[in-house]
């Protein structure tokens, strides 16, 4: 992706953000130059990839697959005596038009809520013990405390305010319903690890490479500086 569309895409995601009232922590709001000069202090933003986050799922076709992402708060398990969050909490902003790819994830169950915006679509599947796509199995769905069936395959939708539960090993994609409008979502979920938790069918890939064609607006949660001793 281009620098200059993931600044674009992370003004559309602060602008979404103001607009629902969902009001960001400081660090999200330093700005690169600030990054070089913070210590050690912030040490937990840079470890447990807090911040913001720009996903092309390596495909280098954002405004078809692809997602903007604030990550609020997090663990991490790999230094769980350094950081005991045993829970994460995201903002993900769907324009309309755009996909995020079926996955599931093998530790991580969460909840997706709709914010604010229009209808989001989530098709869901079971997995086989493989973990190939069950395509055939009914699926047990958990909606803002209603349990139902479906089968597989189903989109579900879910209006402004409305929350769906995704436990471990359940394949889900997103997508925006058409003539809604892009959508602004709140994921809470166990601690969230983007480099070994997520098993994407097909595979594709994660973080964007980046060709510089102006100054970043913010850097990216995999983007941070050295503490500054």
């Amino acid at each position: 992706m281009k620098r200059s569309e993931i600044n674009t895409a992370l003004r559309e995601l602060e602008a979404m953000c103001k607009k629902h009232g969902c009001h960001l922590p400081p660090f999200c709001h330093f700005t690169p130059k600030q990054w070089e000069s913070l210590g050690h202090e912030y040490d937990e933003v840079r470890e447990c990839m807090l911040g913001w986050d720009i996903t092309d799922y390596g495909l280098g076709r954002f405004d078809e697959v692809g997602m903007s992402l604030i990550t609020i708060r997090n663990g991490n398990r790999a230094l769980a005596k350094k950081y005991p969050k045993v829970y994460a909490e995201k903002l993900l902003y769907v324009r309309e038009g755009q996909y995020s790819p079926n996955h599931f994830h093998w530790y991580k169950t969460e909840d997706i809520i709709n914010r604010g915006g229009g209808n989001i679509l989530i098709r869901v599947y079971n997995s086989l013990p493989d973990e190939r796509i069950d395509p055939i199995t009914d699926v047990t769905v958990h909606t803002d405390g209603r349990a139902y069936t479906v089968p597989a395959g189903t989109l579900i939708r879910l209006t402004p305010g409305e929350s769906i539960y995704i436990p471990q090993r359940l394949y889900h994609d997103f997508s925006v319903e058409k003539g809604t409008g892009s959508v602004l979502l709140g994921e809470v979920s166990q601690c969230n690890d983007d480099n070994t938790d997520n098993r994407f069918n097909p595979p594709v890939g994660r973080f964007p490479a980046i060709e510089e064609d102006e100054e970043p607006y913010r850097l990216l949660c995999n983007e941070y500086p050295a503490a500054k001793d």
